[in-house]
């Protein structure tokens, strides 16, 4: 198989027990159609999905596996995590396509699966073959890859439930994988900026937001709860959010109101400014329905399942 041109424009979503793929490239706004769906094979349950730019092949993992089809839904190839694991909650593996569409990376939770030691492993798109893999000392339940828009770097931020949150990033050389620890478990990774030289985080407890430097992760902006006006000990920051632009990036913030109705707000920071945020109309039904795509839009979820996209004003 000849690697598809890379483009991070290409989203995923299960709907309908369908995986769908969204072209992001194209200049539109409101309820997206998916450019190509797939398939999954019989008694599958998907539980992560990705697609290639040229849209001919979407890769998918379920508990025990991953996955790749075509468009007509042929399973071109299935890698097995070995041994199948009797444990059905707890586990959710993850994949990612690199941007040169060559490379699958997988994350598998085999601790909790009570197969070994968690694992990340790359494959050859193309055959499923294994390109290199490592071993990890975490404990987690799943994990959130973020591709680096300079092409050659992955992040995985793998989430420990109570125990925290770890991010790792690697990319691939002659001698397998190269792979960095951040020295945190107490902060969760939420997105790249737009021209990877900075990458957000939100403190495990719930705190505060705190923006980074790429690679290195020098902390050059935090914002804790009181800063967004509200009370810290009623108030507290979500795992969610990301870049609106180069320099505007969307925090949310969560609590209770005294008859203990769950609310949300989404707030509208400007790094370059006094960083004074302002309340942001996302139109998100829920904290999580809120992705940032990096260039003024933002893709929610509409009714049928399907992305809607937004755009500033």
């Amino acid at each position: 198989m000849a690697p598809t041109a890379p483009s991070p424009r290409i989203v995923t979503r299960l709907v309908d027990g369908r995986v769908c793929a969204y072209d992001l490239a194209v200049d539109a706004t409101g309820e997206l159609s998916p450019a190509m769906t797939w398939q999954p094979s019989a008694g599958d349950d998907v539980v992560g999905h990705t697609a290639g730019a040229d849209l001919r092949r979407a890769y998918y993992t379920t508990l025990d596996s991953v996955v790749c089809v075509t468009s007509k839904g042929a399973e071109v190839w299935r890698s097995e995590f070995e041994p199948r694991s009797d444990q059905r909650y707890g586990h959710r593996p993850s994949c990612a396509l690199s941007t040169d569409g060559r490379t699958l990376w997988v994350y598998r939770p085999d601790a909790m699966a009570d197969r070994g030691p968690d694992q990340w492993v790359t494959l050859d798109a193309g055959t499923g073959a294994v390109v290199a893999q490592a071993e990890l000392e975490t404990v987690g339940h799943g994990g959130e890859h973020l591709l680096h828009p300079g092409g050659d770097v992955v992040l995985l931020d793998i989430g420990e439930g109570q125990d925290g949150s770890v991010i790792h990033r690697a990319s691939l050389s002659d001698a397998g994988m190269d792979l960095v620890r951040y020295p945190w478990s107490d902060r969760c990774l939420i997105a790249l900026s737009p021209d990877g030289h900075h990458f957000m985080t939100v403190d495990h407890e719930q705190g505060d937001i705190t923006l980074h430097t790429y690679p290195d992760g020098e902390p050059t902006l935090t914002l804790s709860v009181d800063a967004f006006g509200h009370d810290p000990d009623e108030t507290f920051v979500e795992w969610s959010g990301g870049y609106l632009g180069q320099d505007t990036v969307i925090v949310t913030l969560g609590g209770e109101t005294e008859d203990e109705e769950e609310w949300f707000r989404h707030y509208r920071v400007d790094t370059r400014a006094d960083h004074t945020p302002t309340l942001f109309e996302s139109h998100a039904e829920n904290p999580y329905d809120l992705h940032p795509l990096g260039d003024s839009t933002w893709l929610t979820t509409a009714p049928s399942g399907h992305p809607i996209r937004w755009a500033a004003s």
